[in-house]
């Protein structure tokens, strides 16, 4: 004669499975979160139009290679607390106005509206730890919505 659990045992004590490939979506996007450090960006005046208007909402991601034409957040170097977005306009070791070479570790930002913008130009190159991030989409207004496109 059998035990009398055993027959019972395979219909009763069943483990939940945990489905992996549910997981996977909620464990990607938190190792994007931890990679690329998002964070939101009100852009306030003229100085980057037409790519950008006043009071569009950007998503910059910190950290990654920053490279010719990028749009990106800096923190103003005369002005603590003050951050602004720009276009890198030249990288280490290129030439730029009245014939000077950027030194390792300066970058040349400038406004698509050079009417408009301070920038490089008048307070000279920025070193890469003022990059604070990279802009990468515009989420706000509705109208707008989009990447933000690098310029070369």
């Amino acid at each position: 004669m059998s035990a009398p659990f055993r027959a019972t045992s395979h219909q009763t004590y069943h483990r939940r499975r945990v489905r992996l490939i549910g997981l996977l979506p909620a464990a990607v996007a938190v190792w994007a979160v931890m990679r690329w450090r998002p964070f939101r960006v009100e852009v306030a005046g003229p100085s980057m139009e037409p790519a950008l208007f006043a009071g569009d909402w950007v998503l910059a991601t910190a950290g990654g290679r920053i490279e010719q034409g990028d749009v990106v957040v800096i923190r103003h170097p005369e002005r603590p607390g003050i951050e602004m977005v720009k276009r890198v306009s030249g990288m280490p070791g290129d030439q730029v106005r009245a014939g000077r070479v950027l030194g390792p570790g300066q970058w040349f930002v400038t406004g698509d509206n050079p009417e408009w913008s301070t920038d490089s130009r008048s307070f000279g190159p920025v070193s890469r730890e003022a990059i604070t991030g990279r802009v990468r989409f515009v989420y706000w207004p509705p109208g707008r919505i989009g990447p933000v496109r690098r310029r070369g």
